[in-house]
């Protein structure tokens, strides 16, 4: 069970939100090919601004002018891995938050190592992922099928802890209900979200993404993190009211992203 449980402020929340519309930070994006139009497009309609670029000669100019940095492991390449090492060793130097989502990581030993190397040497400021990534980060003996959880949220987070003391940082598990564990242990529950999530390609590397939106205005990253969350589960609910099928679900989840309120939020959030 979540130890030291905190609550989101709507007010906090919508404060966030806001100041995200009115700067529009700069999220640059070292991502995989299967995410990269879903994940700009939730980016652009959160208020923010979306970049994707990878190349090992341009990524180090491309964080100078970035609020945060999101690395995401999905299709993975020696050059890319290159660029994701240089691109956080810039985002360290200029104290610009990192964001790693180490997709997929338990299913091959190459992956693995690669998700293992980048948490230690990145200093990422959050690590998203679901409860089988989480669980394989922390060497807990977890497999996983792909980018789906094999394990429920909750039972990652013991291994989310051990993540937390061991690489100084913020672990956000994403599941059924998310769960935010930050270095004392202090853990936030988001319980909003709707079924059809789980069916739509590439939801979860855009939770990353929101995260890093959150973290460009919001230094404090367990309520970034939960922020981002919270924004994630109630678009999602708005879109399922709607929605017909995974495929119209997608379509208003951009949409819902672009119309969230603080009505919205007050409506929604769930304590």
């Amino acid at each position: 069970m979540p130890l030291n449980p905190v609550k989101i402020d709507p007010e906090d929340l919508c404060k966030d939100l806001q100041t995200i519309r009115q700067t529009s930070p700069l999220i640059h994006n070292i991502t995989n090919y299967v995410v990269m139009n879903n994940t700009a497009n939730a980016l652009l309609a959160l208020g923010a601004s979306p970049v994707m670029a990878h190349a090992v000669e341009e990524v180090e100019d491309m964080v100078n002018l970035a609020g945060a940095l999101v690395l995401n492991i999905g299709t993975l390449s020696p050059a890319w891995v290159e660029a994701m090492f240089k691109a956080a060793k810039k985002a360290g130097e200029k104290g610009i938050p990192v964001i790693l989502d180490p997709v997929g990581v338990g299913a091959t030993p190459y992956r693995t190592r690669t998700a293992l190397d980048l948490a230690r040497e990145t200093h990422p400021s959050i690590i998203r992922g679901n409860a089988s990534e989480i669980m394989a980060l922390a060497q807990a003996g977890a497999t996983t099928k792909g980018v789906d959880s094999t394990s429920s949220s909750d039972h990652a987070l013991e291994s989310a802890r051990n993540l937390t003391v061991e690489f100084d940082t913020v672990v956000c598990i994403t599941g059924r209900i998310d769960y935010i564990v930050d270095k004392d242990q202090q853990t936030i529950e988001v319980t909003n979200g709707h079924e059809i999530m789980p069916r739509v390609t590439g939801l979860g590397c855009t939770a990353t993404a929101l995260c890093g939106a959150f973290s460009a205005v919001n230094s404090d990253f367990p309520k970034a993190a939960a922020h981002a969350m919270a924004i994630m589960g109630i678009a999602g609910e708005m879109s399922g009211k709607t929605a017909k099928g995974p495929g119209s679900f997608q379509v208003g989840f951009i949409d819902a992203l672009y119309r969230i309120s603080a009505q919205e939020i007050g409506h929604h959030l769930k304590p």
